[in-house]
């Protein structure tokens, strides 16, 4: 089947624009208890599903999620605000990252802003984060088609029954290369952090007892 070069550019780039993330005045003010918690998530992400049936969250992930020291326990078995945010932005980076290394990365926020005495509160950072998000998508369109442009010149000696099907390849490719490139440099950042913390550039912070 022939792919119509310009429908699918056009197709990515929608998808690109109907990305939005949750906004801080749409997460309820009040406590929730975790069957509350999973239907607010999968009801305000759901535009990032995959496929119709996937899980934005489950109890087990949460459960997962709070014995690593990803996230603070509940209080009373009720989850408030800051849990929620916690939860989001763990949510972008398990697709990225492995499990220690997100422990790495946000550990060290919510051990200090979690509580909401320090300035600024988790919130604050939460917005100051993803109010870069709209620059950011339109930087990475640009991206995304200049990709897009590149890969549909190669192959120009292959036959042409198969032209189409390698510049796809090559545009994946090229993709992919650029996630791989992003996640070793997010990877070397927080090895280098830890090292500073650690003075052990050979630790494994998965294996590491959390002061309680």
């Amino acid at each position: 089947m022939t792919i119509d070069k310009k429908d699918l550019l056009n197709s990515i780039l929608d998808s690109l624009n109907r990305i939005d993330y949750i906004k801080p005045e749409d997460i309820p003010n009040i406590d929730l208890y975790m069957d509350q918690v999973t239907t607010f998530m999968d009801e305000q992400l759901a535009a990032t599903k995959r496929y119709a049936d996937d899980k934005i969250l489950t109890k087990t992930m949460i459960n997962n999620y709070t014995k690593n020291d990803l996230l603070p326990p509940p209080e009373k078995k009720k989850y408030s605000k800051e849990h929620l945010l916690t939860l989001i932005f763990i949510y972008y980076f398990k697709g990225i990252l492995s499990i220690s290394d997100i422990q790495n990365l946000l550990n060290p926020i919510t051990d200090k802003y979690f509580s909401g005495s320090c300035t600024p509160d988790l919130t604050a950072i939460y917005e100051e984060v993803f109010g870069l998000e709209k620059d950011e998508a339109d930087m990475l369109a640009k991206d995304i088609t200049r990709k897009f442009n590149t890969s549909s010149h190669t192959f120009p000696q292959a036959p042409a029954e198969d032209r189409e099907n390698l510049q796809l390849f090559s545009f994946l490719c090229m993709l992919s290369f650029d996630v791989y490139v992003k996640r070793m440099l997010i990877e070397k950042i927080i090895d280098a952090r830890r090292f500073d913390l650690t003075g052990d550039k050979n630790k494994n912070p998965g294996k590491e007892t959390k002061k309680k």
